[in-house]
């Protein structure tokens, strides 16, 4: 019997085939990885000043049906201590901590403790639109927040917009504004 050394009559035109193949589909992965990542982006930042509107536009911050929004202090080293939200009509808060919660005009009738606030993370999500008598029909509303950092308050205020398409991105972080930099958030002319 004669053995056939040859077994693969086409090898040399094979050999090419595997490594060619694979470049293709790791190309086409990291496209398809890449562009997922493009379309969800993680982070959003903002200077503290931007988000406190001393350049003179107010932020914005988007929120979505599919997930939820945070808004994070944590980067300026700042812990919320209260927050306001016009038309909690369409769009749920959540904290990562406690927070000082106070009713009506009255002192007495908070609840929490106001002097140990200590979060400094809000979790904003969009629901359907509930019907709360005597609120008008709006297509955004004011976030309002006030915190408290190296001794100091800030007061800052985002203007939510409501989205129906994909979420851009899930977290909005807000920054110690630059040392050194105090061009990072001149007014603008209007």
């Amino acid at each position: 019997m004669k053995k056939n050394s040859n077994l693969s009559g086409n090898t040399p035109s094979n050999s090419y085939f595997l490594p060619i193949a694979s470049l293709i589909f790791s190309v086409a992965m990291l496209l398809l990885v890449g562009r997922a990542v493009a379309n969800n982006a993680v982070l959003r930042s903002i200077f503290s000043c931007q988000a406190q509107g001393l350049g003179g536009a107010i932020p914005t911050i988007d929120v979505w049906y599919q997930q939820g929004t945070n808004l994070s202090f944590i980067q300026a080293g700042e812990v919320i201590k209260k927050v306001w939200l016009n038309d909690p009509s369409q769009v749920t808060i959540d904290f990562d901590g406690p927070v000082c919660m106070q009713f009506g005009q009255d002192s007495n009738s908070s609840g929490g403790d106001c002097k140990n606030s200590s979060a400094n993370v809000i979790q904003l999500r969009r629901i359907q639109k509930l019907n709360i008598p005597g609120l008008p029909p709006t297509s955004n509303t004011l976030l309002t927040v006030v915190t408290e950092g190296q001794g100091r308050n800030k007061l800052y205020t985002f203007k939510v917009i409501y989205k129906t398409d994909n979420p851009e991105y899930h977290t909005l972080a807000v920054f110690a504004d630059p040392s050194g930099q105090e061009g990072a958030c001149a007014r603008v002319p209007q």
